[in-house]
């Protein structure tokens, strides 16, 4: 349905319903209402956006959330989509944007009933169609060194999740950024978070915890996380000593003769890319 012939079915002007459209302009919740029932959303659907209708002048709203597939995980997906720029800072598992089916696989069934694993894995994959985007969003990825010596779901698993690491590396405008464990205290210790840049909107921050998730938008709690953000890449390796260090560990996975001898013949391919 193009703007005109929503605009003809409201009876409003077609710059009124153009500029609501484009974010240029707010709309109350019966404004909401009409363009949902005009476009015949279902009954479920309209109370969900009306409900972020009536929130909309409260900075930052938290979403609770039980065993089932997460709404946060949506909102998290509608951001990153729109995103021009994100910086993400893990320090306790590998980002989910770069993680493996059989690594994120073994994370999420640590915290979930059997039946809302392979949910959860599907969605966790599924965000990563952002990379098939053009032109892709800025990333970079700051990782704590000792999330990758952790052997979530084993040896075996954490190799190729390393080499996973490795591939994704010679993207375009993405940078993987290993924070060392030899740097000790560093900017980032009070947790770990995501912060999206966007075109035409301010930044958000992401914070996420076991039964919530979190979204910033306050412009003062924004610098905090850019002061953290700045800190991290004076002091984090570049994006090739942490290339040179994730094939280093890569090869310490191996135990067995000749499959250690093919993982850092790998891992050497990977880095010479």
């Amino acid at each position: 349905m193009g703007v005109r012939e929503l605009a003809r079915r409201l009876d409003w002007s077609h710059p009124r319903v153009s500029h609501l459209l484009s974010g240029k302009r707010g709309g109350s919740e019966l404004d909401v209402m009409s363009v949902l029932v005009a476009c015949k959303v279902e009954l479920e659907e309209r109370e969900r956006l009306v409900k972020l209708c009536r929130e909309l002048g409260t900075q930052g709203w938290l979403q609770q959330y039980d065993s089932h597939l997460p709404e946060q995980v949506h909102t998290l997906v509608e951001h990153e989509t729109k995103s021009i720029a994100t910086q993400d800072v893990q320090l306790v598992v590998i980002p989910g944007l770069l993680q493996t089916a059989d690594y994120a696989r073994a994370v999420i069934r640590r915290g979930v009933t059997t039946k809302n694993i392979e949910p959860r894995v599907h969605a966790r994959l599924s965000r990563q169609e952002i990379f098939n985007k053009y032109p892709p969003p800025r990333m970079t990825f700051f990782i704590n060194e000792s999330v990758l010596r952790l052997p979530v779901g084993g040896p075996a698993v954490m190799s190729e999740q390393l080499h996973h690491l490795l591939r994704m590396s010679v993207r375009p405008r993405l940078e993987v950024r290993i924070i060392p464990s030899e740097l000790g205290a560093h900017a980032a210790m009070s947790g770990s978070f995501t912060l999206m840049e966007f075109a035409a909107f301010s930044p958000v921050v992401y914070l996420e915890s076991v039964a919530s998730a979190v979204f910033l938008e306050n412009s003062e709690q924004i610098a905090s996380y850019q002061l953290i953000l700045a800190a991290l890449a004076e002091t984090a390796l570049s994006h090739g000593e942490s290339k040179e260090l994730i094939v280093a560990l890569a090869a310490e996975l191996y135990t067995h003769g000749e499959d250690q001898n093919d993982g850092e013949h790998l891992a050497k391919e990977q880095l010479q890319r």
